[in-house]
């Protein structure tokens, strides 16, 4: 079984022209079946600004209104999209671009109102990747925004971090799967202030303990909650670190396992 690389990709990379194409033009020279998923970045609320449409954020998440669906729909599946799948053809990396309604790849459902009302988000319930098999099969990389839809018409606003999550998962009946999340710091941190303090593996185990210590807080779990529920679904391997740790192994990193 061949193994597969699902990388995701974020605001640190997506903002900054320049470390956008020398991600690309290093991701483009990855071997074997690979899929990126990217985030929005700064964009869509830039644009959203511009444009007068107030931009409400909760608990770090953004409320998707019909307007600002509307946005992200232009910025993630449009221009961040067609811009990294321009880029990894000039770096001779044949790829399509995706949202979830592509191929029917990526099926979730408006998220029901509790006590917050998200608007038009989705939360994932089905990966379809009969269409990402032919691709992949066909050195073809598939290119994932942060938009889902519902079978029924409606394009989600979907968390990027899930989306890489369940691709993983369901590409794990085909493929070895290896997930990685890119961000800004060198990985899961013991002392956030200390770029260097390194958590270098965290298991099931490790990881109440953090929490309960209260180490591993706030913005960082729902990205380790998506690590876990990939491990606990057959995912081979986890790592969240700097994107430095795709092409050298001796990077300082975070590893996830059982």
């Amino acid at each position: 079984m061949k193994t597969i690389k699902v990388i995701k990709i974020g605001g640190n990379i997506i903002d900054n022209e320049e470390a956008l194409a020398r991600f690309i033009k290093d991701f483009a020279t990855i071997s074997g079946p690979k899929v990126l998923v990217h985030g929005g970045g700064k964009l869509a609320t830039q644009l959203a600004k511009q444009m007068n449409i107030p931009v409400q954020m909760t608990e770090g998440r953004r409320i998707t209104d019909a307007e600002t669906l509307n946005i992200i729909t232009m910025v993630y599946a449009g221009k961040i999209n067609k811009n990294i799948v321009a880029q990894l053809q000039a770096n001779n990396c044949n790829a399509v671009g995706f949202s979830g309604a592509d191929g029917n790849t990526i099926v979730s459902e408006k998220r029901p109102i509790k006590t917050i009302d998200y608007g038009f988000v989705g939360d994932v319930k089905q990966v379809n990747t009969e269409a990402l098999e032919v691709l992949l099969n066909h050195t073809i990389t598939p290119v994932f925004c942060a938009i889902t839809h519902d079978a029924n018409g409606q394009l989600l606003n979907t968390n990027a971090d899930t989306i890489a999550s369940e691709l993983a998962i369901g590409l794990s009946s085909i493929f070895n799967t290896e997930l990685y999340y890119c961000f800004e710091k060198n990985g899961v941190l013991e002392d956030v202030d200390n770029e260097d303090s390194v958590i270098e593996n965290i298991n099931t185990e490790s990881y109440a303990q953090l929490k309960e210590n209260n180490i591993i807080f706030e913005g960082m779990l729902p990205k380790l909650d998506n690590c876990f529920h990939a491990i606990n679904k057959n995912v081979q391997k986890v790592c969240i670190g700097k994107s430095d740790m795709l092409f050298n192994s001796n990077n300082k990193h975070t590893t996830i396992t059982k």
